[in-house]
């Protein structure tokens, strides 16, 4: 029940929102930071409840809710918690928490409305990461996409229309074709079983041919590499990441994107087994072009944003990578990498808002000698510089180095072209550091460093991703039963 009550904290608190603010339009940023930081201590109860709890049965659910939705279609409101959803719900409030708080003197028009689909998109991410039944993870799909469209319409720079059209068109067409394929193996296990289910578990046994499971499963895998996103189906990322505001940035680079690869690993692994491994090789070489393409495209940016934007289509092709490598250690990486870049990628989008707002550009040729009037930004903007281009003690070392470790395993070749993107990232992000910081100083105005709420957020990013390089065992221990689950014995 306790997951049911954190989604609908933050639906009743994006209401509230919206409602409050035809009173007093201050008030309801602190509604919104309430209602995630009520999430986010019940996470870390839950947390700290079953790290290291030996799990009940063989599928080591901590919390398994069903009661019937629509009985008559076979639909139920199904959310379970397992280690995997335990680390994306509170990667989840983490990141919420902070972009509320980057929100909170960047939003002066609609506040109400604005927190409103913040909240919801928050809800919706969070349903997708817990709920079992296939109709309502699509609802819940759906729920996190529209309220994102309206962040990226109406509150975007000044290309935001195109922008929120082209998101919510690659997008929509990924999860219509899910719902297609949700559909197809709603009907194919009624048939087998004469009960019409969308329950995960019920749909696990359902035997499909081999090319029946062949097209249901790239349903799946269409919708989850377009939110991933994998080349070729990236075009929509830098766009939206460039033209978002600044906590619609973090919440798709740190959430969104980890959607899709929580879709592949959680319903296309293990309701497709053979099919998922009849196109491992190309799902891996995919992941490796991923790797070399989004780090030089990402060297040719002169946008700021638009240069981070295309690092995450590096770094996201890591993942997919890792997941057909079907290695207990790569899997183990994959996970790291999800939550890794979550906080590098998005604190590197956070600095790229400051910038915006203290500059008025995000043209990295106008900028340079940024540390001389701001030492306190470059200092810790070096951190996570530092951390995308995967420097030891920094989560994302330990993520891509486990990841590379499990793939090389399985694939030599694709695997070297991989690690050719580390030394892409490394041109990336010095070439990155070295425009904005170093160099001659070219701005004259005297600028002011971080404020104590500035402060506040990338302290807490900087925390995370350290805390990651150093003990990775945190998130590791807690996922351990569900990637030895995926892995080929």
């Amino acid at each position: 029940m306790i997951l049911a009550w954190m989604i609908s904290i933050l639906l009743i608190g994006g209401l509230l929102c919206w409602l409050a603010a035809q009173w007093n339009t201050a008030l309801v940023k602190w509604i919104a930071l309430f209602a995630l930081l009520i999430d986010f201590i019940f996470i870390i109860q839950l947390w700290f409840q079953y790290q290291g709890a030996s799990l009940p049965g063989a599928g080591g659910w901590f919390i398994d809710y069903r009661v019937n939705w629509i009985p008559s279609f076979g639909i139920s409101f199904h959310v379970a918690l397992d280690g995997l959803s335990m680390v994306m719900l509170m990667l989840t409030y983490f990141i919420g928490l902070l972009a509320v708080l980057c929100s909170w003197k960047e939003i002066k028009e609609r506040p109400g409305f604005y927190f409103f689909n913040l909240l919801w998109t928050l809800a919706g991410i969070s349903g997708v990461f817990v709920a079992l039944d296939l109709f309502l993870f699509y609802f819940f799909w759906e729920v996190m996409l529209v309220p994102m469209y309206f962040l990226i319409a109406l509150w975007g720079d000044s290309n935001r229309r195109y922008a929120s059209y082209k998101f919510f068109i690659f997008t929509q067409a990924g999860g219509l074709l899910m719902l297609v394929a949700i559909l197809a193996l709603y009907f194919i296990h009624g048939a087998q079983s004469g009960v019409y289910s969308y329950d995960y578990f019920s749909l696990l046994n359902t035997r499909l041919e081999p090319s029946t499971a062949k097209w249901i499963m790239m349903g799946f895998m269409i919708a989850f590499i377009i939110k991933l996103p994998a080349v070729p189906f990236h075009n929509w990322l830098p766009d939206a990441h460039s033209e978002a505001p600044t906590a619609g940035s973090l919440i798709l680079a740190g959430l969104l994107l980890k959607t899709g690869a929580y879709g592949i690993i959680r319903f296309v692994l293990p309701l497709f087994p053979q099919a998922s491994a009849a196109i491992a090789w190309w799902a891996m070489l995919f992941g490796a072009i991923g790797i070399i393409y989004g780090a030089m495209l990402a060297f040719a940016q002169t946008d700021l944003k638009r240069l981070i934007a295309y690092t995450s289509v590096s770094h996201m092709g890591f993942v997919l990578l890792g997941i057909f490598a079907f290695r207990e250690i790569a899997m183990q990486g994959v996970v790291l990498q999800m939550v890794s870049h979550a906080i590098s990628t998005g604190a590197l989008f956070v600095l790229a808002g400051m910038l915006k707002e203290r500059l008025h550009t995000r043209d990295i040729r106008k900028m340079g000698g940024l540390w001389t009037s701001m030492p306190a930004m470059g200092g810790v903007a070096m951190v996570f510089v530092m951390a995308s281009l995967g420097l030891p003690a920094l989560g994302n070392f330990i993520a891509e180095f486990l990841i590379l470790m499990g793939a090389f395993l399985v694939n030599v070749p694709l695997t070297t072209i991989a690690t050719l993107g580390l030394v892409l990232s490394a041109l990336y992000s010095l070439r990155l550091f070295q425009k904005v910081f170093m160099g001659p100083t070219t701005i004259k105005e005297p600028l002011k460093d971080f404020s104590a709420r500035e402060g506040i957020i990338m302290a807490a990013f900087s925390i995370g991703i350290v805390w990651l390089g150093l003990y990775p065992q945190t998130v590791m221990n807690m996922v351990e039963n569900i990637v030895q689950q995926l892995v080929v014995k």
